[in-house]
């Protein structure tokens, strides 16, 4: 087992020094090291250097094998030297590769080349710095819980090469609604009744067992629970243990690296676009955090009859509420975002938050209450972000919307127990209920006219940057002519 190697080097997941990973390397006779880290949109990258190379003075200098220049949203050509720093708390073996051939993985951190410092567009220098800034404002830690959606299919095609001549995907799914069972592959699962199936309707328990062990075992990464989702076709959920915010984007990133990895080892095939699937709900991102100090989480209030809510956590709320229409440019960053984020599918469309209420993109989890595990487990839920999203960006953006409405004093005003699907326009506006940005172009909008409560942490550079890589995306897809365009316009 791979935690036997951690027990000999008496050291464990998420707490190596650089000194113990030069120790483990040698022990388990690593032959290749992964450094591996974030471009700007969210994809994660790597580079493989052998063990021979590898040596510790790379902790301290870094590794001079980047070109910045060729990784979206980086740097000019004329700037792109970089270097990668590992980081030895985030050393683990790789379950995956050629037999007898082990590998291990590093994220790192970016560098400017020639001892420049750090580059500013390195997703986790965001993220670091958004921790920094938290500890500025009294506070000690924030903690972070992502529920990560995600299909997996059988196989997907599809062929966008020559628009001249067409374009179209086709989805293969056992589970798939439009599958019949005449056809040898088991149980269909119908639109939008995905939610909790015991196997044999649930093909992907074994998957996600696989996917979970491999977090576990080889990552370090603590579970608490996986299920299948609400959607047809393969929707999943694996719920991994709050952490810091520095940390959880790690773990985010590791997570969806091993959910296309063990997809591949079982011949099947793991996607987080948001929303592959017409007339079924997409895959979202709700992020779960708090603020704590002295041990404390500073969000509950067992006073509060509403929520055992804090004030200070109101005012956390009033930030996000406030900032909403600018967040979304950050946490639903792709055109497809905006195919999820409609009614009759789940996804919160509406600017409001509630206890308990899925049609607010803002919720209060109140499970148990007047409890230990009450006080350490409150906290608030933001239902916007889906998974194609940075999550070194979207942390760090919530956490400044959060901190910029505790130093506002931001109202939330009074919550929405109501489904506000189900209120007419009229009641909406009477209730003050603005809407989420119906595209991707509109989030981008109102990103660049509320972009200040972000400044502290993202520089103009980043946020110049993600605006530009966002508008080529909506442009592009934009000029296209869509398939059902021609149902609906051919015969005029």
């Amino acid at each position: 087992m791979v935690l036997a190697a951690y027990e000999k080097a008496r050291v464990t997941p998420w707490e190596t020094t650089p000194e113990q990973v030069m120790e483990l390397i040698k022990q388990e006779n690593v032959r290749f090291v992964d450094l591996q880290f974030t471009d700007l949109p969210g994809k994660l990258q790597h580079v493989t250097v052998t063990s021979e190379y590898f040596d510790i003075e790379h902790f301290i200098e870094g590794v001079p094998k980047l070109d910045g220049s060729s990784i979206r949203g980086f740097a000019e050509i004329y700037e792109s030297d970089m270097v990668l720093r590992p980081d030895a708390t985030t050393f683990a073996l790789l379950p995956w590769g050629l037999d007898g051939v082990k590998t291990a993985r590093m994220i790192a951190d970016v560098y400017r080349g020639f001892g420049e410092g750090r580059f500013s567009r390195d997703p986790r220098f965001v993220a670091q710095r958004a921790e920094q800034y938290l500890k500025e404002q009294g506070f000690d830690v924030s903690y972070w819980g992502p529920e990560i959606e995600f299909f997996v299919f059988d196989r997907v095609n599809w062929d966008v090469a020559t628009p001249q001549k067409g374009m179209g995907f086709q989805i293969e799914s056992k589970e798939g609604a439009w599958n019949s069972s005449a056809d040898g592959s088991g149980y269909p699962i119908r639109y939008k009744e995905g939610y909790f199936p015991a196997p044999p309707q649930d093909t992907l328990m074994d998957y996600r067992n696989e996917m979970c062990q491999c977090l576990l075992d080889y990552f370090g990464i603590q579970i608490d629970a996986h299920h299948h989702e609400v959607a047809t076709a393969g929707q999943c959920e694996i719920d991994m243990r709050y952490d810091s915010l520095l940390r959880m984007a790690d773990k985010a990133q590791t997570y969806r690296y091993v959910a296309k990895n063990v997809a591949r080892q079982m011949g099947l095939i793991a996607t987080f676009m948001p929303k592959p699937i017409y007339g079924d709900n997409g895959s979202g991102m709700h992020v779960h955090v708090s603020l704590w100090k002295d041990k404390t989480n500073l969000f509950y209030d067992p006073a509060d009859e509403y929520a055992e809510l804090s004030q200070l956590a109101r005012y956390f709320i009033g930030g996000l509420l406030t900032h909403s229409r600018a967040l979304a440019a950050i946490v639903a960053p792709t055109t497809n975002s905006y195919r999820r984020l409609v009614p009759g599918y789940e996804a919160p469309i509406f600017i409001a938050w509630s206890r308990s209420n899925r049609s607010a993109n803002i919720r209060v989890p109140i499970y148990v209450r007047g409890t230990k595990k009450a006080a350490n487990s409150k906290r608030v839920e933001f239902r916007t972000p889906d998974p194609s999203t940075n999550p070194y960006l979207c942390f760090s953006a919530m956490l400044m919307a959060g901190l910029d409405g505790i130093k506002r004093k931001i109202d939330p005003g009074d919550p929405v127990d109501e489904n506000i699907y189900h209120l007419t326009p009229q009641k909406r506006r009477e209730l003050g209920i603005r809407e989420l940005p119906g595209s991707l172009k509109e989030a981008v909008e109102s990103l660049l006219s509320d972009r200040d409560f972000l400044r502290p942490v993202f520089t103009d550079d980043v946020i110049d940057a993600l605006v530009e890589w966002e508008l080529s995306q909506f442009k592009t897809v934009s000029a296209l002519p869509h398939p059902y365009e021609f149902y609906l316009y051919f015969d005029s």
